[in-house]
């Protein structure tokens, strides 16, 4: 793919064509937590660089305000992929929805348990005895499982649930009123922004984490294959290119979602938490870990977050990972090169 094509190029193509240029792309319709943004950059990114349009697709995001749940989706053909997290994901295949993970989008967990920098609490073991808050209920079960991996338990702490505006978790941590906060990267960059430094002591056998995942109909496979190879090619571009470019990253998203960088402490400090998340811990891009997804089931049950634990042979599906990965590093790296010379 060459990126920037010459003006002299693209006028002889309208005139052989007699009509433009423009190429008929498949759409692919995907539903996920937020529009565009910060959180999922190499949607972005991907855009930006022309990948998408590149792999002969474009990307229809579905309204994700609902509550309906996200599955439902794949399951009537509304939606060709869903971005589901881990429990979303085990929770439909125990109902028999007949999906199969096909794409780790985020590989590291955006949840984690935060306490003031410098202050009394630097450690799990810290926080016996006192009160931990979370921004919602959910935030429980990832509590339970960060203290029993230090060897505590939830009935060491009283929790309290904040609820997710900025100012009353800011209160609840800088007063005391909690002693740490169970939320997520989400949460750090509000509090950040309001200049509150943060310290996370979240167990490190809990970071590594399918966050956020691509799942379709299984039995839509093979049908959409062409579309959704295309689809995960461009999105492991978008990653491949952000590696190392989080300032040709940054000026991207302020263009494309400049809502989100109005308050420039809180664009910043989200785009610090999200770009490892969205950054590949395996040698293929967004591969899947079934030894991560085996080993966290077990928190899961003990949790009440699922009530069984589910065979990974049953939904993990790397069927499109080598075409997702299939291109040339050195032709992305040219065109970061080149993007940023046109734009920074």
């Amino acid at each position: 793919m060459k990126l920037f094509k010459s003006v002299i190029a693209s006028a002889a193509l309208a005139v052989m064509a007699g009509v433009g240029v423009a190429q008929d792309l498949t759409t692919v319709n995907m539903i996920n937590p937020l529009p565009r943004s910060t959180v999922f950059y190499p949607l972005v990114v991907g855009e930006a660089l022309g990948y998408f349009a590149d792999e002969g697709v474009e990307v229809n995001l579905l309204p994700s305000d609902t509550s309906i749940p996200y599955v439902a989706f794949v399951q009537n053909g509304q939606a060709d992929l869903a971005m589901l997290d881990q429990t979303e994901t085990l929770t439909a295949v125990i109902a028999g929805a007949g999906i199969n993970t096909v794409y780790e989008v985020m590989q590291n967990a955006p949840e984690g348990i935060a306490v003031l920098k410098g202050g009394d609490y630097a450690a799990m073991a810290d926080l016996s005895g006192t009160t931990v808050g979370l921004v919602s209920d959910r935030d429980r079960a990832f509590l339970q499982a960060a203290l029993s991996a230090t060897g505590g338990s939830i009935d060491d702490v009283r929790t309290v649930v904040l609820g997710e505006s900025g100012p009353v978790l800011a209160n609840a941590i800088t007063r005391g009123d909690v002693s740490a906060i169970a939320g997520s990267v989400f949460d750090w960059a509000t509090l950040q922004a309001a200049g509150i430094e943060l310290q996370l002591i979240t167990p490190e056998e809990l970071l590594a984490s399918p966050a956020n995942t691509f799942a379709m109909n299984a039995a839509q496979i093979e049908p959409k294959r062409e579309a959704m190879e295309a689809f995960l090619r461009a999105w492991s571009k978008g990653i491949y290119a952000s590696i190392g470019n989080a300032d040709m990253v940054e000026a991207m998203l302020r263009k494309a979602v400049p809502e989100e960088w109005e308050v420039e402490a809180a664009g910043k400090s989200l785009l610090d938490g999200v770009m490892p998340m969205n950054t590949s811990t395996t040698p293929r891009i967004g591969d899947l870990q079934t030894d991560v997804w085996s080993e966290i089931q077990p928190r899961l049950v003990s949790s009440g977050a699922i009530e069984r634990e589910v065979p990974v042979t049953e939904f993990l599906n790397d069927t499109y990972i080598d075409a997702a990965n299939d291109f040339d590093r050195a032709e992305v790296d040219a065109d970061v090169a080149a993007w940023r010379a046109a734009n920074m």
